[in-house]
């Protein structure tokens, strides 16, 4: 199981996921054409790919839906609900309409219905023989039903989005301010490292931490905040960036 960043922050989204024969992107918040440009570099096309997941539909996680559901027969997956945010983007037609559980070729998928102000949000648990995914961004809290699932995953893709005193000493309005830290906005560098203390197990290996803030978070904030929680934990920590992408990401 390889993932690997290809954009992550407030101005767009996109992950790659590599699993043998299955081939997954999640979001696309990127130009289309940008999507290709990527892809061709890595060698890589479109047409490898057996789905596209989306986490939500706000437009860092959607730009370049439209384009490419215009362009491929690439189908995306989603829960019904998401389609009520989704019917300007995308035809009927281009979407799978997904459960709480369900399988995209080798990779098995549990649904993690985050908090967040949107229509529907979600992450995602993914199990690919005997390794482990675990895939959240833009939630306010992880409900606790989930925790036991998510637990011992061999990589952690998880936002750590904002350290809390330069959000709150920060240029953001604050009505922007409490949306950020509301139920229904973003984990801190602070709750992110909280969680990752009691889910990270033995055979954890990687964690990746997404969609940093770039007016309220610095990358040593959110390194420090994660690795404080972990101990003398041999995990690498590692930032996913918004203009530079992550190495591939192998378990």
């Amino acid at each position: 199981m390889i993932i690997k960043t290809l954009a992550s922050g407030s101005k767009g989204n996109c992950s790659i996921i590599l699993c043998d024969n299955t081939k997954i992107l999640v979001d696309i918040g990127i130009s289309y054409l940008k999507l290709k440009r990527k892809l061709e570099e890595l060698n890589l096309r479109l047409d490898d790919f057996s789905a596209l997941l989306i986490t939500h539909a706000h437009t860092d996680h959607i730009k370049g839906l439209s384009s490419l559901t215009k362009s491929t027969n690439l189908k995306v997956y989603i829960p019904k609900q998401m389609y009520i945010d989704l019917e300007e983007q995308i035809h009927h037609n281009n979407i799978e309409f997904i459960t709480d559980n369900f399988q995209i070729g080798d990779i098995g998928i549990d649904l993690i219905h985050t908090s967040h102000d949107a229509t529907s949000s979600v992450g995602y648990i993914m199990t690919y023989r005997d390794k482990g995914l675990v895939y959240i961004t833009d939630t306010g809290y992880i409900n606790r039903k989930y925790l036991e699932k998510m637990r011992k995953k061999d990589i952690y893709l998880i936002e750590s989005n904002h350290d809390e005193k330069m959000l709150m000493e920060g240029p953001y309005p604050y009505y922007l301010k409490q949306r950020v830290i509301s139920d229904v906005g973003h984990l801190s560098n602070k709750t992110t490292a909280k969680y990752l203390e009691n889910l990270i197990g033995d055979n954890t290996k990687y964690i990746i931490l997404a969609h940093l803030s770039e007016k309220n978070n610095t990358e040593q904030l959110a390194l420090s905040a994660t690795k404080e929680k972990l101990g003398n934990k041999k995990i690498q920590v590692l930032i996913a960036k918004q203009d530079e992408e992550s190495p591939y990401i192998e378990v």
